[in-house]
């Protein structure tokens, strides 16, 4: 990188984030004053629902249901706490596997005999939370997912591909084709996708989300050109699981809104250098929604996808990046690396601008879709300021929260009551709600939450990052 990554500690003035934004040749719009009844505050229709403010919190599975895929009270916790959040949307709660073997962990939730009435039990616990803070219920979806290459099901790899990968298969242990999907097979589990979301249009939830993100099977399947059969190829081929997911689900529970979490670019595997830090391992393969040398942005096919989405009546897009197994840093910008990752090889300020000019080009040219974005975390501090000039200028519609939710749960509630942020709550991006669970831990905030603090697993993960990179 051609400037060395510091700290936004080290920013704490309007001035010295300029500055420093600056000399990355990038920029950000940044509000003076955040208001308690400004652009925050305001509602916002999706699929002719009205949804109470600008934020929403993103999908935080926690690697703690059962080994059946049912919910636990560490699970119970995390809803309520979105709950309390005040956010006015709720973006999926967390990934639910729409098959057992379609996990990504063993703790993962997934579809089960039971699955009906823990989604009403989740649903409950969230919408408690929101009421005994005095919120109004927000916008409830549910995202629905199979793992593909990183399905771990029992706790090893047990990838299911939709192509060859020169990189990613020796990543997982595939050195013949046996992990591909056959066409066959991803016709069925269309019908898995659609089981579940009748089973949250019952539960209560208002909207699903078909994830296509973060290299997961939905997100893998558009970058493959190489796939023969209608599955693969052209970008009609590659968008075609994707489509027909939702309008199976339309068709069988019509009154679900739909949005899809998506991975609006993508980068070439990263791997750590000599140094540590993460440098490209060069691959024969254009990524969707990359650049052909695979460092780079071309959203020409993603802008061609939300057309198709938009006319699929999807209603809402999430936008993200990348994936956090192969290129986190342009995925969930961080200082800290997880313990199986790498420095970032770009001050993670850069990344954050990538996510946000990306949301804002596509908000920009499709109108029938309302979009939630990513990355802000990273910003800490500034966070409120950012997020409101973005949505005051038009450039996203609503904010989505992830890691900060986990150690900050209720600042969408402060800042749309006027309060200034509880700076020993912010998160600083240290990474350990990632590395623990890469260590089979639960995940959560060790390092703020006092509830994580106090659990066992702490001193583990304190173990574990004495071999991590620095």
């Amino acid at each position: 990188m051609s400037l060395r990554a510091i700290k936004m500690t080290r920013l704490g003035t309007r001035e010295k984030l300029e500055a420093r934004l600056e000399a990355l040749r990038v920029s950000l719009p940044i509000d003076d004053e955040v208001a308690a009844n400004g652009p925050l505050a305001e509602f916002f229709d999706v699929a002719g629902r009205s949804v109470a403010n600008r934020f929403s919190v993103l999908p935080m599975e926690g690697w703690d249901g059962t080994g059946r895929g049912r919910p636990t009270e560490l699970v119970e916790r995390r809803w309520r706490r979105f709950g309390e959040s005040g956010a006015g949307l709720v973006w999926g709660g967390e990934a639910y596997a729409v098959r057992p073997e379609g996990r990504a962990n063993p703790q993962q939730l997934c579809a089960n005999p039971e699955t009906e009435s823990d989604l009403v039990r989740l649903r409950d616990t969230l919408l408690a939370g929101a009421a005994d803070h005095g919120h109004a219920a927000p916008f409830l979806g549910l995202q629905l997912t199979h793992s593909g290459r990183f399905a771990r099901p029992e706790g090893s790899p047990v990838p299911r591909t939709a192509f060859r990968h020169p990189v990613l298969d020796a990543r997982v242990g595939i050195d013949d084709d046996g992990a591909l999907l056959s066409d066959a097979e991803l016709d069925d589990l269309i019908e898995d996708y659609v089981r579940i979301a009748v089973a949250a249009e019952r539960a209560g939830f208002e909207f699903v989300d078909v994830k296509a993100c973060h290299g997961y099977l939905g997100h893998e399947l558009l970058s493959g050109r190489g796939r023969p059969g209608p599955y693969g190829g052209d970008l009609a081929g590659r968008a075609r699981f994707l489509l027909r997911s939702i309008e199976a689900v339309r068709a069988a529970a019509p009154s679900l809104a739909i949005g899809v979490r998506l991975s609006v670019f993508d980068f070439h595997p990263f791997k750590p250098g000599e140094d540590g830090s993460g440098v490209p391992e060069g691959a024969d393969h254009v990524p969707f929604g990359g650049d052909d040398r695979g460092l780079g942005l071309n959203l020409a096919e993603t802008h061609t996808l939300l057309d198709w989405l938009a006319e699929s009546g999807v209603a809402l897009v999430c936008t993200t990046a990348g994936s956090p197994y192969y290129n986190p840093h342009i995925q969930r910008p961080a200082f800290y690396p997880p313990s199986d990752g790498y420095r970032p090889p770009e001050d993670p300020l850069v990344g954050v601008v990538r996510q946000v000019e990306a949301t804002a080009d596509l908000r920009a040219r499709h109108h029938r879709l309302r979009f939630v974005g990513s990355s802000y975390t990273y910003l800490q501090e500034w966070l409120p300021n950012v997020a409101q000039a973005l949505v005051r200028e038009g450039r996203v519609d609503s904010v989505g929260l992830g890691r900060m939710i986990l150690s900050y749960p209720t600042l969408p509630e402060d800042v749309l009551a006027g309060r200034g942020l509880e700076r020993p709550l912010v998160c600083r991006t240290f990474s350990d709600c990632t590395t623990a669970p890469r260590n089979g831990l639960v995940s959560g905030c060790y390092p703020i939450d006092p509830f994580y603090k106090r659990r066992p697993e702490a001193e583990r993960l304190a173990a574990i990052k004495k071999g991590s990179p620095a």
